[in-house]
C-alpha cells in the first residue's frame, strides 16, 4: 500500500519467477509476484504449470496440498486441479466451472522461469528480454543467484541505474572511480541506457585479477534497462589504453521482480567470455558479487524502505542529483506504460 492506495504493477509483461534449477521434477515453487500468490510445479512432460495459489472453495493455499500425477489436491477439502486450473475431482459433488483456478502462461528461457500475469492472449514469448548471453556462457563462467529483499522493486532498480553509490557502499570491492567517471544517459525505444567511462583509474578490488597492481586501468560499465525491471550490466576492465572488445566484456543480468509494494525478488546472473575455465576466479567473483548484493546493497535498500514506509516516493519530494538522470527516466517511462495499460 502507498498512502492507502494499492501498488500498481504492469501485468502484460513477463516476470521472472525463478531459475529453472529451482523447479526440479516432483517439486513446487511458491512465489508472490506483484501481490499475486503463485504455485508452480513441473509436470512429468517437463512442462511447468502456474496456478493462482488459492483454492476457490475456502481460499486455502493449494501449495499446502499435494501434487501428484500432474495435478494438485487441496489439503483442506480434497478438491483436485490440473495444470490448466480445471477442477478434475470433487469428492463432495459434481464439477463446475466455478471451481476453476486461474492459470498463468509460463515460459522457460535463458535458464529462467517467466510468468505472464496479464491477458493470456497477449502473452507473446518475443516480449521476453533477449538474455541469450546467459545461454552461450560456459557453465563455469555463469554465476546465478537470488536475493530476496524487503524493499520496493523500483528502489532496487534505482540502485543499479545509479552506480555512483559503489564508491560509498562498495568502496573496497566495486567502487572508487564511479563518481568521477564520465557518465552518459540515453533512451532507445523505451530502453534506458546509462554508461560510465573511467579512464586511467586505480582498479577496485574485484578487478585486480584483470588489472594486476600496480597497473592503472580503464573501466567501462553500461546498464541497459527494459520494462518492467530487467537490466543487463556490461563491464569492461583492462590496463589503461587497452581497446575495448566484446571478448573482454562481462554481462550481468539484474532482474527485479516485484513481490509486494515493500519486497522484491532480486535475480542476478553474471557471465563472462574470458577466464571461462578458471575455477578459482569464478569462486572469487561469486564471493565478491554475493557479498556486495546480499551484505551491502540489500541492508541499505531495506533501511531505505523502512524510512520511506508506505509513502509514495514522489510525494516525499526527493531532492534530485545529476546521478539520478537514468533512474528518473525509467520511473517516468514505467509510469507511462502503467497509464497506457490501464487506459487500454
Amino acid at each position: 500500500m502507498l498512502n492507502g492506495q494499492a501498488m500498481r504493477y504492469l501485468k502484460n509483461c513477463w516476470y521472472q519467477a525463478g531459475w529453472s534449477t529451482e523447479l526440479r521434477a516432483g517439486t513446487q515453487l511458491v512465489r508472490v509476484i506483484a501481490d499475486v500468490p503463485l504455485l508452480l510445479w513441473r509436470e512429468r512432460s517437463g512442462r511447468v504449470a502456474a496456478l493462482l495459489d488459492r483454492c476457490p472453495h475456502r481460499f486455502a493455499p493449494l501449495s499446502a496440498g499435494v501434487i501428484t500425477d500432474n495435478r494438485v489436491t487441496c489439503g483442506y477439502h480434497g478438491l483436485t486441479f490440473d495444470g490448466t486450473g480445471a477442477c478434475v475431482h470433487n469428492p463432495h459433488g459434481g464439477l463446475s466451472k466455478a471451481l476453476t483456478v486461474t492459470s498463468f502462461p509460463v515460459i522457460e528461457r535463458h535458464t529462467a522461469l517467466w510468468v505472464w500475469l496479464g491477458t493470456p492472449e497477449q502473452a507473446n514469448a518475443d516480449l521476453i528480454a533477449d538474455l541469450s548471453y546467459i545461454d552461450v556462457a560456459p557453465e563455469n563462467a555463469r554465476i546465478a543467484g537470488y536475493v530476496p529483499t524487503k524493499a520496493n522493486y523500483e528502489l532496487l532498480t534505482d540502485n543499479i541505474l545509479d552506480l555512483s553509490h559503489a564508491d560509498y557502499l562498495h568502496p573496497t570491492s566495486l567502487g572508487g572511480m564511479m563518481t568521477s567517471a564520465k557518465t552518459t544517459v540515453r533512451v532507445e525505444d523505451e530502453q534506458v541506457v546509462v554508461e560510465w567511462d573511467a579512464r586511467d583509474c586505480v582498479p577496485p578490488g574485484a578487478f585486480r585479477t584483470l588489472i594486476p597492481p600496480p597497473q592503472r586501468g580503464d573501466i567501462w560499465i553500461q546498464v541497459r534497462w527494459s520494462a518492467p525491471a530487467v537490466m543487463t550490466l556490461a563491464t569492461f576492465a583492462a590496463p589503461t589504453g587497452t581497446a575495448r572488445t566484446a571478448q573482454g566484456t562481462a554481462l550481468t543480468l539484474h532482474n527485479m521482480t516485484p513481490e509486494t509494494a515493500r519486497s522484491t525478488h532480486y535475480f542476478f546472473c553474471n557471465t563472462r567470455p574470458y577466464l571461462t575455465e578458471d575455477v578459482d576466479f569464478s569462486e572469487q567473483l561469486r564471493r565478491a558479487l554475493t557479498h556486495a548484493f546480499a551484505h551491502e546493497d540489500k541492508p541499505m535498500l531495506e533501511k531505505q524502505q523502512e524510512r520511506i514506509g508506505d509513502d509514495d516516493f514522489w510525494a516525499l519530494g526527493p531532492v534530485l542529483l545529476s546521478v539520478d538522470a537514468a533512474a528518473v527516466r525509467v520511473r517516468r517511462i514505467l509510469q507511462h506504460l502503467l497509464e497506457a495499460e490501464v487506459s487500454g
